[in-house]
C-alpha cells in the first residue's frame, strides 16, 4: 500500500515532466501538466508528513507547545488552509462558531492538524455537491468541534475500527479512497495527548458521518499585553541572500525562486564554502541546510553568530530534520527560524519578509 501511494504521484510527476519536455514550456498543455505536478508534490509532502507524525506520536516522541488556544480560531485557520483545494468549490462547506472564545490548553499547530485531517477526511469521502458542516461549541466542561458530512458513510462493522492504524489496508473497508490510513489515527492520538477524546458516528453506508473532538475547557484569563504571537507579513524587500545547500536540484530551484522574488542570491554547495562566503559577503539572510558536507548547518550557524554577532545576519534553517529536538537544537545554534522541507513558498516568503533590514538595500 505504501509503495502504491508513493509510486502513483511519482509516476504522474514523471509523466507530466515528459509531456512538458515535448510540448514546450509555454504551451497550454504544459500549463495543465504543471498543475498536475503541483498537486502531486503536495500529496507526496502530505504523505511524508503523516508518516513522520504517526511515528513520533506512536513512539511518544512528540512534544506539545501548550498554550491558551481558542477553538473558534483553530477551526477558522483549518478551513483557510483548504481554501486552495479544488474540493472546496465542489462542496457546500460551512462553519459555525461561538460568539465567545472556546478556550482550551493546547498546541495550536497540532489542534489545527486534528481539524484539518477531519475536514480532509470529510471532503475525501463526500461526492461533489455534498455538504460538509463544522461547528464549534461547549458541552459541559468540554470544548467540542464537530465535522459532519453527507458522504459515503461508514459500515456498522467498521465504526469501532475507524481510528486504527493503516485501516485503509483492510480489503472490506467501505470507504476506500487512497491514502495511508494515518489521518484518523493521528487525530485520535493527538486528541488524547491533549487530554481529550474523539468519536465517530454514522447511520451506515451512503448516509454520511460525524466526527466529534472534545477537549477540556479552561477558565477565562487576563489578557497579557504584548504577548501576541506571529509575524506581521509584508512584501519582502529585496535582500542579499546566501543559500547553503548541497543538493544541486534543491539549490538551483531555490536560487531561481528567490531571484524571481527580486532578491540578489549567491549559493554554496557545502558548509566550509558557505561559511567563507557569508563572512566575506555579509549577506542579509543566510538559508542553510543542516546536513551539509564538511561543516554541518549547526556549526555554520554557531560560527556566523560568533563572527557576526546576534544582529549581524538573519539565519534560516531549511531542513528535512523535523523532530522538535531538531528545532530546539537549531535555535540554540543561533538560527532565527527553523523551516521544514519541502517548504511552502508562501511560508518562505513570509520568513524573508520577517527578517529585519540590515544595512543598505540591494
Amino acid at each position: 500500500m505504501l509503495g502504491r501511494e508513493l509510486r502513483d504521484p511519482l509516476g504522474a510527476i514523471r509523466t507530466a515532466l515528459h509531456v512538458i519536455d515535448h510540448a514546450g514550456p509555454s504551451s497550454e498543455e504544459a500549463s495543465r501538466q504543471r498543475a498536475i505536478i503541483h498537486r502531486q508534490v503536495g500529496h507526496l509532502a502530505h504523505l511524508v508528513d503523516d508518516l513522520l507524525d504517526v511515528s513520533h506520536v506512536l513512539s511518544s516522541r512528540i512534544e506539545l507547545d501548550q498554550r491558551r488556544v481558542d477553538l473558534n480560531e483553530i477551526a477558522r485557520q483549518s478551513l483557510l488552509a483548504l481554501r486552495g483545494d479544488t474540493r472546496m468549490q465542489e462542496h457546500d462547506v460551512s462553519l459555525a462558531v461561538q460568539a465567545e472564545p472556546v478556550e482550551v490548553l493546547g498546541d495550536g499547530a497540532r489542534l489545527a492538524q486534528i481539524v484539518f485531517n477531519l475536514l480532509d477526511n470529510a471532503l475525501k469521502y463526500t461526492p461533489a455537491g455534498g455538504r460538509v458542516e463544522m461547528t464549534v461549541g461547549r458541552e459541559g466542561g468540554w470544548g467540542v468541534i464537530r465535522v459532519r458530512d453527507t458522504g459515503m458513510g461508514i459500515a456498522p462493522e467498521m465504526l469501532p475500527h475507524v481510528f486504527e492504524l493503516f485501516l485503509q489496508d483492510a480489503p472490506s473497508l467501505a470507504r476506500p479512497r487512497g491514502g495511508l490510513g494515518l489521518g484518523l489515527t493521528l487525530v485520535r492520538r493527538l486528541a488524547e495527548l491533549h487530554g481529550g477524546r474523539v468519536s465517530a458516528t454514522s447511520e451506515g453506508v451512503g448516509r454520511g458521518s460525524e466526527f466529534v473532538v472534545s477537549l477540556p475547557l479552561i477558565g477565562p484569563a487576563v489578557v497579557e499585553r504584548g504577548s501576541a504571537s506571529g509575524v506581521s507579513v509584508s512584501a519582502a524587500l529585496p535582500r542579499r541572500v546566501l543559500v547553503i545547500e548541497d543538493n544541486p536540484d534543491s539549490r538551483n530551484a531555490l536560487r531561481a525562486l528567490l531571484e524571481v522574488w527580486g532578491h540578489q542570491v549567491e549559493v554554496a554547495e557545502d558548509g566550509p564554502r558557505g561559511f567563507e562566503m557569508a563572512l566575506a559577503g555579509r549577506p542579509d539572510i543566510v538559508v542553510v541546510d543542516i546536513a551539509l558536507p564538511g561543516l554541518d548547518g549547526y556549526h555554520v550557524a554557531q560560527g556566523l553568530r560568533t563572527a557576526l554577532g546576534a544582529d549581524g545576519v538573519f539565519l534560516v534553517a531549511l531542513t528535512g530534520h523535523g523532530h522538535p529536538d531538531d528545532r530546539r537544537r537549531a535555535l540554540e545554534a543561533g538560527f532565527d527560524l527553523h523551516l521544514l522541507k519541502p517548504v511552502d513558498p508562501r511560508v518562505l516568503s513570509e520568513a524573508l519578509a520577517s527578517a529585519p533590514a540590515r544595512g543598505a538595500p540591494v
